[in-house]
């Protein structure tokens, strides 16, 4: 094997926008890394989440769809 061929692994903090911040190893050449989302503010592990519903969309989907995948259709 090829000596001195890998990077570095060392500890690097994580911060995010929101303010949270946390320490995870990584082969980064900087110290610090400055990320916009982590997972809490995103919506989706935040539990914000909402559905945009564009011209009944959503809802036309439930109704199709609603009740499962072997469930009864429901017809027009």
């Amino acid at each position: 094997m090829k000596q001195n061929i890998h990077p570095s692994y060392k500890e690097v903090t994580v911060t995010c926008s929101c303010g949270n911040s946390f320490v995870t190893k990584s082969t980064l050449a900087k110290d610090t890394l400055n990320i916009e989302v982590c997972s809490l503010c995103h919506p989706f592990y935040s539990g914000k989440q909402r559905l945009v519903d564009s011209a009944g969309r959503v809802d036309k989907f439930r109704q199709k769809f609603g009740s499962g995948m072997f469930g009864k259709k429901t017809t027009k």
